[in-house]
């Protein structure tokens, strides 16, 4: 068996380079949220101020106000959510795709069956020796340098965990 650790891909320039990019692109969305929140802070602050000389009709009104707005805010930032999220998989799948690749290649270079992917922290204990995370890091390392220089915007590279097996002798081997 062989083990690749997730934590060193973190860092790699390609992963590194969509997380800055996602991250560039999605503050607007946490500038905008913040300035709805505020905004619905400063309603319910007015209201909470002014509530004791409102009348029974400029409550219900004011509530509603507040109540719809705060509903508006909860639809938008589930909105932008589910934008940031479709954003952030669409950076990484190229990076995803170049990742199997790499991982691809190596299984079959060295003869591995399978190779799943894993969370280093769940493994109690292994030989260190086993553990194929650098060669993969170079390995992508190596392909993104030979690959052409990406489209402004564009990114592209790794992430991931793997734990590796050998493959199991073939019946021809046996006999």
């Amino acid at each position: 068996m062989m083990i690749m650790s997730a934590p060193k891909f973190l860092g790699h320039r390609p992963r590194a380079a969509a997380d800055s990019l996602f991250n560039k692109e999605t503050q607007a969305f946490s500038d905008q949220l913040k300035r709805m929140n505020d905004s619905l802070n400063a309603m319910i602050l007015n209201y909470q101020k002014a509530e004791p000389t409102l009348t029974a009709a400029q409550k219900e009104t004011r509530t509603k106000a507040i109540q719809a707005y705060e509903q508006d805010f909860r639809a938008k930032q589930q909105q932008l959510q589910q934008q940031a999220q479709a954003r952030q998989s669409e950076l990484m799948a190229p990076i995803m795709e170049q990742v199997k690749k790499v991982l691809d290649d190596i299984r079959v270079e060295d003869g591995y069956a399978l190779i799943i992917a894993g969370d280093p922290n769940l493994i109690l204990s292994y030989d260190k020796n086993l553990d194929i995370t650098d060669r993969v890091v170079a390995r992508l390392k190596t392909v993104a340098a030979v690959k052409a220089p990406p489209k402004p915007g564009a990114v592209s590279a790794p992430a991931g965990s793997a734990f590796t097996t050998r493959p199991l002798p073939s019946r021809a081997a046996q006999n």
